[in-house]
């Protein structure tokens, strides 16, 4: 029903913070099981969304359009709705398209705080579950981490549960940093990659946290039927 290609991630300029937001952007560490991201091999896979996908005008007709209630992750949501009508999405990775990713910390950082509010939002505008367990992660950290925060207040075990969470984190961030550094042969990404990863998977469970909670308390936001048509596309998975 909907085929799309990889990303050839680059860096918009070749800083060492731009290689090393692109490292994490292709990372499993960082994109979580995002194949079109982080490669597939060479074989056709079937996946859950491609970017900047290719499909059958009959495909809109049978499902609706883009849901313009979005403001971002309308690939996913549309890519849920092809998946529960019985169609198979698949990722070829034959076809390239070069991505190029923002190269400062701040500006990357900004978009993957919005990034992970787009990817709690669009449950209160969509009749599907429009993302993944892999959009909701960052989420589940930020959460434990608050609650590890707020339990270390009252009790011990609470502070051993924070420091554990946090050890955990950084003991696996750093283990990811230490691999792409040498893969890449340039020692000067273990210092960077930590920085980066925990810049985005904090500022998309933060986004995420925000996004959870004007859901639950804006009563302006309401679950509902997409509504199709064309609408901004911007690729936030």
């Amino acid at each position: 029903a909907n085929v799309g290609g990889m990303w050839a991630i680059v860096p918009r300029e070749n800083t060492l913070i731009g290689r090393a937001i692109v490292c994490a952007l292709s990372h499993r560490f960082g994109a979580g099981a995002a194949y079109y991201r982080i490669g597939a091999g060479s074989e056709v896979k079937d996946v859950d969304t491609v970017p900047f996908f290719c499909c059958h005008r009959t495909l809109f007709e049978r499902i609706g359009g883009f849901n313009e209630k979005l403001v971002r992750s309308q690939d996913l949501e549309f890519n849920k709705r092809v998946a529960k009508a019985g169609g198979r999405i698949l990722l070829l990775p034959s076809v390239t398209i070069r991505y190029y990713a923002r190269s400062d910390l701040r500006s990357f950082v900004s978009h993957s705080w919005r990034n992970g509010l787009w990817a709690v939002l669009p449950v209160f505008y969509s009749s599907v579950m429009p993302v993944s367990v892999r959009h909701l992660t960052p989420l589940a950290f930020v959460l434990s981490l608050t609650g590890a925060a707020a339990l270390s207040v009252f009790s011990a075990v609470g502070w051993s549960f924070a420091i554990a969470l946090v050890s955990s984190y950084m003991l696996v961030n750093l283990a990811a940093s230490a691999r792409i550094a040498h893969e890449k042969r340039d020692f000067r990404l273990f210092l960077a990659m930590p920085v980066v990863f925990a810049g985005l998977h904090l500022a998309y469970g933060l986004g995420s946290l925000c996004g959870m909670l004007k859901g639950l308390f804006d009563a302006t936001l309401r679950p509902a039927a997409h509504s199709g048509g064309r609408g901004e596309s911007e690729v936030s998975s």
